[in-house]
Formats: structure tokens, C-alpha cells, sequence
């Protein structure tokens, strides 16, 4: 770990804010403080792998992702909304583009590190999203848990990722994953509602033809036992109704009467049912709230995420791709136009390709030659207007562009190292009273688009 690091390593958990318990492994201490080393890993712009509008925000790094991240972190501490990663399951499997077997604690060691800096990135009101299959989803919690706060933790989401299951199975057939949500600071945080589908809205109708348009009935009993709100009513035709055992109705007995006159109660089409309250179309929030069950029919799933491989890239089709549904619903959730979004474990680009039709900037860090063969022509694609995955749902028609960036070892390398414009990046070390990495360096010169080393 580069130098970066040496201002605000917390292993320990001293900060009162972070949770007391943490997860231990073998070494824990010595393995993580030896991967503390001090580096002058910089990014380096590639005009010749760049595409479309070269003024667009928007970065694709190839390199080490914690070492790309290091080199982001005094430009961009605090700015990201929204940081999603797939990172290797460690299913012990050897796929097509990277290998996923890692001894259980290497794997627990690379993930720390990672989300140490990925913390310090993320904006107080951001979110990080994790997905995760059961080899370690509930070590990852635990672990997201000691680096984020169990405070902050949002959600377990549910995704469905397979229709149906493995027949050839020898136990169970999964058929989900888990994302892992956390806020940076919860009390910061608020997801943005889901569009209402038509299902939803189905269910509302109008039996009585109030002119106030279509409405749905609501319990009028709660399950709190309140003795204010515990009367006798009585319906149009003379039968008397009281609330279920152990319940009260939700309202007192003078705003029953208010909801009566403005005839918003309802007996039944004959007048003799249990009281209904009239709940109105147009009175419930415009969207829905997200649930933590992601069916595949909401998300997407494997074998589409395949398919928009396929048609990327017939000839090479990466392993294991994420589909643009799940991607498009976690940044409708977590983010706005125009706010920054991360993913350090970029794949086959999905993240980078929604974000993008999406209107989002974003940042994709990935180390492998695939960042070149498959994520590059897909942004590629995605920016002369491709029309596959969710581009004809959000009306995509092409048009932005990106930045290749690749790490350099010494400021000595190039003179030149070019980033799209954010913050001074001295800033974040002064407010925070870290020594800024490069102090053999005398001078950083602001332009509009690059940082000029002397």
C-alpha cells in the first residue's frame, strides 16, 4: 500500500464512531501493515486509447486497483455518490479473464485494503454496493461492518440471478447473490424511490365512481392497542363492527367521523364489510420503495447479462458478466445526472456502460488486459449509440466520451500527468493534516484540465 495510507491507517478501529467487534484472521496485523509500502504511483492519460469527447469527466484506468485508487485519492477523497464492485467471489475457480481462488484470508486482506480507501473516496452522503454469493457474503458483512460502521449498514439485497435451478446440483442450487449496502454516513443518505409499475397501480380501481379518481382500500386497524381508538362502528346497513383483538383502529373516533362525511370510508359494495379507509392513487408517493428481494424480472439476470456479452463481443465473451438491469436499478437508488460513480473491479464494463447511459460520470478501474479487449469497445459502442441492454428503456443515443489512463512508478516518468478537473489535490491532505505523498516535489500548477509536475 502506498504512502497514501500512512495518514490515516486504522487498524484497531479507534475512530468511536466505527463498530467495537471486528473480524481477525491469522497474521491480521503483521500481513496488513506489510502491505503498507510507500510509492509514487501516478496516472498517466493514453489520448491514443481515449474515445469521443475528450473534455468528459469520465475515466478508464488500467492498473492495480488499489494502487489506481491511492493515486485517486487526493484528487477525488469525498467526491464519489456511489461506488459499486464485484469483486472474485473466491469460489476457487480459475475463469477465462482472472483466477478466483484465493486462501480464505488473502482474499479477507485484499478486500480490507480495498475498502479502506474506497471508504475515504466515497462522499457523506454516498453509498457502496458489494454483490457476493455465499463463499463470503457473511465474512464481507462482518468485515464492511468493522470498516464502515454497523450503523451505516443500508441493506442485504436478495438478486435472483438464475431463472430456475441446477438440476445436476449435489446440495442446494443457488440461485442468488447478495448485495451488500452501506452508507458512508446513513443519517446522509436517502435512496431515491423506484418507478411504480403497472402492477402496482392495478390494484387501485374506482367500484363508486368517486371523482376524485381511482383508489385502493386500506386497513383501518393497526396493531398497536390503543384504547383512544378503540369505538364501535357501525356500517350503512346498522352492523356494528369493533377492531380485531389486540388492535385499535388508526384513527380517533372524531377524525373516523371526518373521513365518513368526506365519504373516504368504505363498507363494501353492499354496505356490509369490515371499514375500509379510501386510499387514492394520487395521494400514495409517486414511485415505489425498494425492498431487499431483487427478482430476476426487475434486475435482470445471468443468462441476459450473457447475452449482452454475447453481442458485444461474440468472439470473446467474458465469464461473468453483471446485466445492465442491476446496475441501472442501484445507481436509480443511489444516485442523480451528473454525480460520480466508481467501480474498481470494472469486468466486462457493465457499471461504466450504464453509468454512462444513465448520464452519470464515472470512474472504472480494472487490471487485466480485458479493460482493453472488452471494456474499452463496449464504452466504444455505447458512445456511437449502441441499443443494447437498458439504452432504449432511458431513450440512450450515444455521444460523451472517455479518458484511458494507465499507472506510471515515478514522477520522473512524465511530466505531464493529466486528470479531469476536481479539487486541488493538496486539499484533502490539508483539511485531513496528512502529509502530502510527494513532498520532493515544490510545487503543484492548477490548470483547467491537468496537474503539470515541474
Amino acid at each position: 500500500m502506498i504512502v497514501f495510507l500512512q495518514g490515516f491507517w486504522r487498524l484497531g478501529r479507534q475512530e468511536k464512531e466505527r463498530s467495537v467487534a471486528t473480524l481477525s484472521w491469522v497474521n491480521k496485523e503483521e500481513n496488513l501493515k506489510k502491505a503498507v509500502k510507500n510509492s509514487a504511483t501516478l496516472l498517466k492519460v493514453n489520448l491514443n486509447l481515449s474515445y469521443g469527447d475528450q473534455e468528459a469527466e469520465n475515466m478508464l484506468i488500467q492498473g492495480d486497483n488499489l494502487e489506481a485508487l491511492q493515486a485517486l485519492l487526493p484528487t477525488y477523497a469525498g467526491q464519489v455518490k456511489c461506488i459499486f464492485i464485484d469483486p472474485p467471489y473466491n469460489t476457487r475457480k480459475t475463469f477465462d479473464h482472472y483466477k478466483d481462488s484465493l486462501h480464505h484470508s488473502q482474499w479477507l486482506e485484499m478486500m480490507y485494503l480495498r475498502l479502506e480507501v474506497l471508504r475515504e473516496i466515497l462522499a457523506e452522503d454516498g453509498s457502496i454496493w458489494v454483490t457476493i454469493d455465499d463463499n463470503e457474503s457473511h465474512y464481507l458483512k462482518v468485515l464492511m461492518d468493522e470498516i464502515f460502521g454497523r450503523k451505516n449498514f443500508l441493506a442485504n439485497c436478495i438478486w435472483q440471478k438464475k431463472c430456475g435451478p441446477c438440476n445436476d446440483t449435489q446440495y442446494f442450487s443457488a440461485v442468488h447473490d447478495h448485495i451488500l449496502a452501506f452508507a458512508k454516513n446513513k443519517k446522509r443518505w436517502k435512496p431515491n424511490l423506484l418507478k411504480r409499475s403497472d402492477q402496482m397501480n392495478a390494484k387501485y380501481t374506482n367500484p363508486d365512481h368517486d371523482p376524485r379518481g381511482v383508489w385502493h382500500p386500506t386497513n383501518l386497524s393497526a396493531k398497536t392497542f390503543c384504547k383512544r381508538n378503540t369505538y364501535p362502528i357501525v356500517s350503512p346497513l346498522g352492523k356494528e363492527f369493533l377492531p380485531p383483538a389486540t388492535r385499535s383502529w388508526v384513527v380517533s373516533e372524531e377524525k373516523y367521523q371526518a373521513l365518513l362525511a368526506d365519504n373516504r370510508i368504505w363498507f363494501g359494495a353492499k354496505g356490509n364489510t369490515r371499514p375500509y379507509k379510501k386510499t387514492y392513487l394520487s395521494e400514495v408517493l409517486q414511485g415505489a420503495v425498494p425492498t431487499t428481494l431483487w427478482l430476476h424480472s426487475e434486475a435482470g439476470h445471468n443468462a441476459e447479462a450473457k447475452h449482452e456479452a454475447k453481442v458485444l463481443n461474440g468472439e470473446d465473451v467474458f465469464t461473468t458478466p453483471k446485466p445492465e438491469r442491476l446496475l441501472q436499478r442501484i445507481l436509480h437508488l443511489a444516485t442523480h445526472e451528473n454525480d460520480l460513480v466508481l467501480d474498481s473491479f470494472l469486468g466486462s464494463g457493465t457499471t461504466a456502460a450504464v453509468a454512462h447511459k444513465m448520464k452519470r460520470r464515472y470512474i472504472g478501474i480494472e487490471k487485466g488486459e480485458h479493460v482493453k479487449t472488452h471494456c474499452a469497445p463496449r464504452l466504444q459502442k455505447v458512445i456511437d449509440g449502441e441499443q443494447g441492454g437498458i439504452s432504449q428503456e432511458v431513450n440512450w443515443q450515444g455521444g460523451g466520451g472517455y479518458r484511458f489512463y494507465t499507472l506510471t512508478d515515478s514522477l520522473l516518468t512524465d511530466k505531464r500527468i493529466e486528470l479531469p478537473t476536481a479539487p486541488h489535490p493538496q486539499s484533502w491532505h490539508k483539511k485531513q493534516d496528512v502529509p502530502f505523498p510527494f513532498p520532493e516535489v515544490p510545487r503543484w500548477v492548477d490548470t483547467a484540465q491537468s496537474l503539470v509536475l515541474p
